[in-house]
């Protein structure tokens, strides 16, 4: 009867210690607790991963001019005429042919405005500014050598052609319901008119021809 208790106690406790040594911690298997999680010992991974070095880039010339410097900028040749006349390219027009240049743009519209009939109003005031410039080119160079040249005195004489042929125009407008019963109708009549404007733009073609073509 001793011999079968003792048989059973040993076969009760024999899976416990089998359970034990199957699980016994040796060292190299990690201690697992559910209740703190992992605790064993991770790999240092910053001995197989190490960090590269930026790679340097280095300077394909051992050394850069100053920009500066006084060997790299030259000064400008003003005394070379070749460098004066073509590089810097100076303007060598006069005052005069300057202003006669504007006159000439005044000219070309008075001409125009013939061509195409344009109305008494805005011939008028295309005439007003020809007139405008004449006077002003008058007192600019009166007595000096500019007032001897021909094209100064073919603008004095086409502005005060187209003068009388924009008042001529202005009045046959204003006056044209009385010019029945007037003397003087055949001045404001169509024809005298027409006749005017063709003499006046051959007048304004010539004295462009002129201005154009003088130095």
């Amino acid at each position: 009867m001793k011999k079968i208790i003792a048989i059973i106690l040993i076969s009760f406790f024999m899976p416990v210690s089998c359970y034990g040594a199957f699980f016994k911690n040796d060292g190299k298997t990690p201690n697992v607790e559910t209740s703190k999680g992992y605790v064993g010992t991770l790999p240092d991974l910053t001995k197989e991963h190490e960090p590269s070095e930026p790679a340097v880039s280095t300077p394909i010339f051992d050394k850069t001019q100053d920009f500066h410097s006084e060997n790299a900028i030259k000064p400008i040749p003003r005394d070379n005429p070749t460098f004066v006349n073509i590089i810097l390219k100076t303007d060598k027009k006069s005052p005069y042919l300057n202003d006669i240049q504007e006159i000439i743009d005044i000219l070309e519209q008075i001409y125009d405005s013939i061509e195409t009939e344009e109305n008494v109003q805005r011939f008028a005031s295309r005439v007003y500014y020809l007139n405008m410039s004449a006077d002003y080119l008058k007192d600019k160079y009166e007595g000096k050598p500019e007032s001897g040249y021909t094209s100064f005195k073919q603008i004095q004489t086409v502005s005060t052609q187209a003068q009388e042929v924009s008042t001529l125009r202005s009045d046959a407008e204003k006056y044209k319901r009385y010019l029945a019963y007037s003397d003087s109708g055949a001045q404001y009549s169509k024809n005298n008119i027409d006749v005017k404007m063709f003499n006046l733009k051959l007048s304004v073609e010539k004295t462009i021809n002129i201005l154009k073509n003088t130095k």
